[in-house]
């Protein structure tokens, strides 16, 4: 197969460009590597004939490479910034891959690039805000007289700015060794969408020495009181929209005493973030020395970025179960493709499709938009904006064995109608041991309260001594996960909010919260399903009996 004239005209036109590029590259201090996509693979293969056809395209689809010396400043392996075009995102690159042979098509890893892809959609369209850079001085801990300094502690470190709404939520995918995290890490950050110019992939290992090393430079140059990690994150994020750490973990109490800020500093730039790791956040420095002190970070991670598990689990019906966990949040690109998933694993598309259902209480209807097998399938309006109550709730319970609730909002002291009803659905999926999947506009220690209010009710909490004073590395959002593990801790705080009136709808909230964390738990969604890792055939007998005996009881 030759190239016809024509085409080889338009190369020739556009080859003095192509070169003028390149050379403009390389007199601004970059390297440049050229590497061929597969489009351009097969058309080399097909054109053998083609020298000059196949060097326009290996032009045309360059990416100049900065390489950082192995003493620069940020011990970066490696910042790609892309001038490709890239015309296709995971899920293609991997459709590619599996139809060239390269790949053997499996259906929990198909699950898994999906993640990846509503991450390449959400980067398509993103554009990261401009990184301002701290003063010296901003970092310095402020001037005190001498008598205010018999009476203060140490120094407070500098208030991070927010985490801008519009950054995309990153992924922490974990799983053991040969389930194809290098892999995926690979096909994600090589399909990057052209947007993205600047991108990083570097073993964590590497990375934390790169920061120690900076850390340690802005000490020596200006002192032991000055705050030098939003100054360190600051010059990263200007090199870095995209950052993708290789094996993820925390083994150095160094490490573990910066992560939480290092992390959320490069968040506040718009950093989007992407790791793979051998273990899940909560088992992340595990008897490590102050263990306390990292926990924060552990909370962040787990609010920020997607965790993914990539270790294959089958159900006795032989359906690849979902990566991720059953709630998700905000609601984005993946919010709906994450429901879906769920959805058909949840219920039985084969023998039972997807179909509107009603039911029957008290001569009234309740209309389920979406049912399969013993999944129902609502929107958070649908279920709770409407006037249902827990004579409703009960009759789904009986039919139904798990909800799937979508577009869930944050609820406040303005919406505290639905916030009460939505309470008294939670504790009727939960006594009733069905089964909750949820996407969110927001995390789950923001559902009933924002965090506006979270805040306000947290210092009142403190100022009044009921509350302990949190840690510079601690936030309101550790103290919420904190209640949600114990009932009884600081509920002075609840009495604080506007949201709840009495200390009996404030015990409801607090148990409400502990539920959701406890059904969000692997343990009660694999439950009762057969699994072979849980019990198999026994097991799901003993559940569905325990099912029998609360229908009988709810009659």
């Amino acid at each position: 197969m030759t190239t016809p004239p024509a085409y080889l005209a338009n190369v020739r036109s556009i080859l003095p460009m192509v070169r003028q590029s390149t050379a403009l590259g390389r007199a601004n201090g970059f390297s440049a590597r050229r590497t061929l996509c597969m489009d351009c693979l097969k058309t080399a293969k097909l054109n053998k004939d083609s020298a000059l056809a196949l060097s326009v395209r290996r032009s045309l689809h360059s990416r100049i490479t900065v390489q950082t010396a192995t003493s620069g400043s940020r011990g970066f392996a490696q910042t790609t910034r892309s001038g490709s075009a890239q015309s296709h995102g995971p899920l293609a690159e991997y459709d590619a891959r599996v139809q060239s042979g390269r790949l053997r098509d499996d259906e929990h890893q198909r699950g898994i690039i999906q993640n990846l892809e509503d991450l390449y959609q959400m980067l398509s369209s993103y554009t990261q805000p401009p990184v301002v850079q701290p003063t010296i001085e901003s970092l310095q801990p402020e001037k005190k007289s001498f008598f205010s300094s018999l009476f203060s502690s140490k120094p407070q470190k500098g208030a991070l700015p927010l985490i801008p709404e519009s950054l995309p939520k990153g992924l922490y995918m974990y799983g053991d060794v040969g389930s194809g995290k290098t892999m995926l890490m690979d096909l994600f950050y090589d399909t990057l969408p052209p947007n993205i110019r600047a991108k990083t992939r570097i073993h964590f290992h590497n990375f934390m020495q790169g920061v120690h090393k900076d850390l340690h430079k802005m000490t020596i140059a200006h002192g032991n009181d000055i705050d030098a990690i939003p100054f360190v994150a600051a010059g990263i994020a200007e090199k870095s929209t995209v950052l993708c750490f290789d094996e993820f973990q925390c083994t150095d109490v160094a490490d573990a005493m910066i992560l939480r800020r290092l992390i959320e500093s490069l968040m506040t730039h718009g950093v989007v973030l992407v790791t793979t790791s051998n273990r899940h956040p909560d088992d992340l420095y595990k008897n490590g020395i102050q263990r306390e002190s990292f926990i924060p970070c552990i909370n962040l991670l787990k609010d920020r970025l997607k965790v993914i598990n990539l270790d294959s689990k089958t159900d006795y019906r032989r359906i690849a179960r979902p990566a991720s966990g059953v709630y998700h949040h905000p609601l984005d690109a993946g919010a709906k493709s994450h429901a879906e998933r769920w959805f058909k694993f949840l219920g039985d598309f084969e023998k039972d499709p997807p179909h509107p259902a009603t039911h029957t209480v008290w001569g009234r209807e309740i209309e389920v938009p979406k049912a399969s097998g013993k999944a129902a399938w609502f929107t958070f309006d649908q279920i709770i904006g409407r006037a249902t109550g827990a004579a409703d709730y009960l009759e789904l319970m009986r039919n139904y064995e798990t909800f799937i609730i979508t577009d869930v909002p944050g609820m406040s002291h303005k919406t505290r109608d639905l916030a009460r009803r939505f309470i008294t659905l939670i504790d009727a999926i939960y006594e009733s041991r069905a089964k909750l999947v949820m996407t969110t506009a927001v995390p789950l220690t923001e559902l009933f309260m924002s965090h506006d209010e979270l805040e306000g009710a947290v210092k009142a909490g403190q100022d009044k001594g009921d509350i302990p004073q949190a840690s510079e590395e601690q936030g309101v959002s550790d103290v919420m996960r904190n209640l949600m593990d114990d009932l009884g801790l600081n509920m002075s705080m609840l009495k604080n909010s506007n949201l709840f009136t009495g200390d009996e709808e404030r015990f409801a909230f607090a148990r409400a919260l502990s539920r959701l964390s406890e059904m969000g738990s692997q343990d009660w969604v694999e439950r009762g399903m057969g699994l072979e890792s849980k019990g198999g055939e026994k097991e799901k007998e003993g559940w569905n009996r325990v099912r029998s005996r609360w229908r009988e009881d709810s009659l």
